[in-house]
């Protein structure tokens, strides 16, 4: 019989979060007040925490605030005469081993990805060469102006972490996306970055699968589905980060490359299954986070023409090869993980797709839930392992969703 848990989440007080140093950077908005919440969050969990920020956020929130909690002087002038050095900036990121800036503004957003250095903040994360989060914050317009978002666009090209803002009421009256994240959100994810810093999955080679496939009709048509690939890709980046070989076997998505992972492109569902089997002896574990097709059309060597009566057509359909079920047929010492998006009866059908496949675990999600399944940035998943444990998650964003399942594999690959 199934049995339920409440995933742990209370990341304070770990041992592997003791001594790390975290550069928390302030620009000027409303949600710079969050901050100080920030700063108590990972004094708690033992890290030590430097601030900087600049001019307009220390309109909303008090040096004095921020020293007395992080225990540490506030760098806000490039040339401050309280300044240890006259290249502050330098030594703050010799001294750091990560950078968050919370909430980042399209002001500051838009200077580091043009590398723009005048002020404390700018200049501390143009010299600063290693991790590097941002939480967005801002009215839902500005996040949506095409500048902001191209911006955003580059730095995660170039491997910066963009902490997704939530959707919701915002301080200038708009309703929608540009609130930042909540401290307690971007705090599991920055700490959890800090935690497999330490190379977990070392050694391991983990394939995952992205994105739709396409199946033709004819030479001009096709059938698919609204996968975007979000899932998988940041499936890739986490394993990648956690220092895993990853083969990312992905069909069409419109997402830049995940750096590290070797990407092999397909099309069809018979194109994934070739990839698939190809690699699969040589991998620990397999995560199948793409969204398949099962069923594809009889293919026509022409266009099939719109006749002039208007009279309907008929298009045969044959099944595609069942990957997991092939992989599962096929499983030795690898660890077998399949996705489960269902719209009825949910988790009876995601049980039965864990056991007929031979899973190890599965991860179901819904369209149903607001926020979830396709074309969301978010999802909301519930993972069901092979001892017909179920563990049930919160909305999140796909990055922390990624993070929630790498977690689970690690369980079952005994790292």
């Amino acid at each position: 019989m199934p049995v339920w848990h409440q995933p742990d989440i209370d990341m304070t007080n770990d041992p592997l979060l003791q001594g790390k140093k975290i550069i928390l950077g302030i620009s000027g908005g409303i949600a710079a007040y969050k901050a100080a919440y920030l700063v108590r969050l990972f004094k708690q969990a033992g890290a030590e925490v430097k601030v900087t920020g600049t001019r307009n956020a220390f309109a909303f929130i008090t040096k004095v605030t921020l020293e007395s909690l992080s225990q540490n002087k506030v760098y806000d002038e490039v040339f401050g005469q309280a300044n240890d050095y006259t290249t502050e900036h330098v030594a703050l990121t010799d001294w750091g081993d990560v950078f968050v800036v919370a909430p980042a503004t399209a002001n500051i957003i838009g200077k580091y990805a043009s590398g723009i250095a005048d002020d404390a903040l700018s200049t501390s994360l143009l010299a600063f060469d290693k991790a590097v989060f941002l939480a967005p914050a801002m009215n839902v317009k500005m996040y949506a102006h095409f500048s902001v978002q191209k911006n955003l666009s580059a730095l995660k090209q170039h491997g910066v972490h963009i902490i997704e803002p939530a959707e919701g009421f915002l301080a200038c009256g708009y309703e929608g996306k540009g609130r930042m994240e909540e401290p307690g959100e971007i705090f599991r994810m920055v700490s959890s970055y800090l935690k497999y810093r330490e190379k977990t999955l070392a050694g391991k080679h983990v394939m995952v699968t992205a994105g739709p496939t396409m199946e033709d009709i004819d030479p001009v048509r096709f059938v698919g589905n609204h996968s975007s690939g979000q899932m998988g890709y940041s499936l890739a980046q986490e394993l990648i980060d956690r220092g895993a070989n990853v083969t990312l076997v992905s069909g069409p998505a419109n997402l830049p490359p995940i750096p590290g992972a070797n990407l092999v492109k397909v099309r069809t569902a018979t194109e994934m299954y070739d990839a698939c089997m190809q690699v699969y002896p040589e991998v620990d574990a397999v995560i199948m986070a793409a969204a398949v097709a099962d069923y594809s059309p009889a293919k026509q060597s022409k266009k099939i023409k719109k006749e002039q009566s208007g009279d309907a057509i008929n298009i045969t359909l044959f099944p595609t090869k069942d990957i997991l079920k092939a992989m599962g047929e096929r499983k030795g010492k690898q660890v077998l993980a399949g996705f489960a998006l269902e719209t009825d009866n949910e988790e009876e059908n995601a049980i039965k797709k864990l056991q007929s496949k031979n899973l190890d675990f599965i991860v179901l999600n819904s369209p149903n839930d607001p926020g979830s399944g396709f074309m969301h940035p978010t999802n909301k998943i519930t993972i069901i392992d092979n001892k017909l444990e179920i563990f049930r998650y919160p909305l999140k964003n796909k990055q922390d969703v990624a993070v929630d399942i790498a977690d689970t594999l690690e369980k079952h690959l005994d790292v």
